[in-house]
């Protein structure tokens, strides 16, 4: 991989450190080309400490190493993005992120809508909101609902109203994260199972 080290005075690279699986950026770091180097080879990610005066291998004191998956080198070829798998927290204040926050999965508009439907069962009046009122009818019926939706999804399938379908599929969708609220879990408890099958 072409590096460009010199276009800085000190030699050093900006390095942004993303978990490859919640897609969280965990912190910035530098490298030199020895600290690069060094990560190459032993696949924990290494920077050179710019207080210290030296290479730092992150988590050489806690643990909490960041072990390497793939290094993307940016188009003016002066910029890293490392994905790691992270040992334990990154900070060293003790949260997943150096921003202060949990390195948790974020799917985007998806999480937004699975704190919508919380907030929905939390605080709204069943007789203003659906997403309260299906609740208020019990699992079955939440249920049921994920049911005929599969169903209209289906049918949808088979004939070529593309719109259509997709509407089914989001209504299908919408009333499956409802359901798994009902049950306790969330999308990411999903992920879980589908990644542990991965081979």
């Amino acid at each position: 991989m072409e590096i460009d080290f010199s276009k800085n005075n000190d030699g050093l690279v900006p390095v942004i450190i993303q978990d490859y699986k919640t897609r969280k950026v965990l912190m910035l770091g530098y490298m030199n080309y020895e600290a690069y180097n060094k990560t190459v080879d032993t696949k924990k990610v290494t920077f050179y400490s710019r207080t210290k005066k030296r290479l730092w291998t992150k988590g050489e004191e806690s643990g909490h190493y960041l072990n390497l998956v793939s290094i993307k080198n940016d188009c003016d070829k002066d910029t890293l993005l490392i994905e790691v798998s992270p040992v334990g927290p990154t900070c060293h204040k003790g949260t997943g992120t150096c921003w202060a926050e949990e390195n948790d999965a974020n799917y985007g508009f998806l999480s937004n809508l699975e704190d919508i439907i919380s907030d929905r069962i939390a605080t709204a009046d069943s007789k203003k909101s659906y997403v309260a009122s299906l609740l208020a009818n019990g699992i079955n019926k939440v249920a049921q609902k994920v049911g005929e939706e599969a169903v209209e999804v289906v049918i949808e399938a088979k004939d070529n109203d593309e719109e259509l379908f997709l509407n089914e599929s989001a209504d299908l969708l919408f009333h499956y994260l409802i359901l798994l609220h009902a049950k306790g879990y969330k999308l990411q408890d999903v992920v879980d199972v589908l990644e542990k099958r991965q081979k």
